[in-house]
């Protein structure tokens, strides 16, 4: 991860000009657009998503709107002012008043508090608007910059598992502070 302030993330800053925004049908082009340009960088600290991905990204973005409707699942963008994604949040698997969260960051963000205040945001999120009480997350023992942006938002590690048969650290931030009980 870099946390060098120039070149293109130049500006970006976790406050004021970052947009965060739930997905919408309209976000499909930004989106692919930034898993694209991060695909690399992704992959040296999460299994590749493979070329399927891609191939069939408008098929998924559908299916991704469908669970969201339903409730199963809630993914977020956070765009910066020209409106290009570099984050994205996704509270996924809700059940119980509770969801697993995962986190991208683009690689230009990298390093400038962009992931945590994205994590933050779903944790307001996940409490405010969709009733959550309790999130999970998981990270590769060796992705510390994953690890160390869920403990900056609260997390805390409470055993170990596997992420596509890499070792990793499971995490819960349970109770979201003010969180109401689901309904």
């Amino acid at each position: 991860m870099t946390t060098d302030t120039d070149g293109p993330g130049e500006g970006l800053s976790p406050t004021g000009e970052l947009r965060w925004e739930r997905l919408r049908a309209d976000h499909a082009d930004a989106v692919l657009a930034f898993e694209q340009e991060n695909r690399a960088w992704f992959a040296r600290w999460v299994p590749d998503r493979g070329d399927s991905y891609f191939a069939e990204f408008a098929e998924r973005h559908a299916r991704l709107l469908r669970y969201q409707a339903a409730g199963s699942d809630h993914f977020h963008v956070l765009l910066d002012g020209a409106g290009a994604v570099v984050a994205r949040v996704n509270l996924v698997d809700v059940a119980g008043g509770r969801a697993e969260v995962g986190f991208r960051v683009a690689e230009r963000a990298a390093g400038r508090g962009v992931a945590t205040h994205g994590v933050l945001r779903g944790c307001a999120s996940a409490r405010e608007e969709y009733g959550l009480t309790g999130l999970r997350a998981a990270a590769a023992v060796r992705n510390t910059g994953s690890r160390r942006v869920l403990e900056r938002a609260g997390f805390v590690p409470v055993g170990e598992t596997t992420l596509a048969g890499e070792a990793a650290v499971s995490y819960r931030r349970e109770p979201l502070p003010g969180a109401r009980p689901p309904q």
